[in-house]
């Protein structure tokens, strides 16, 4: 969307919570685009990072389960023996 400095001057408020909202808002001077409203992105804090990282670790380790052991995981590849089938 492409909006004039004068006409946006009138509503600026609408053309704010536009941009908020992921619409590309262009503000124009003399039919040339002069700027571009886009929302400020907020940066979380290092404890904010931790409290989800932590998060994250506690329900991967819920849906853990124990597989089959690996010690035992190619016997199919030898005989009663222990040499190659």
């Amino acid at each position: 969307m492409q909006v004039s400095v004068t006409d946006a001057k009138a509503q600026l408020t609408e053309l704010v919570r536009r941009a908020q909202a992921g619409d590309e808002v262009i503000l124009t001077r003399h039919g040339q685009a002069a700027v571009r409203l886009v929302p400020v992105v907020q940066i979380p804090d290092r404890e904010t990072k931790r409290v989800v990282l932590n998060e994250i670790r506690a329900s991967g380790a819920a849906r853990v389960s124990p597989g089959p052991c690996a010690a035992r995981s190619q016997d199919f590849l030898y005989d009663e023996d222990g040499l190659p089938a």
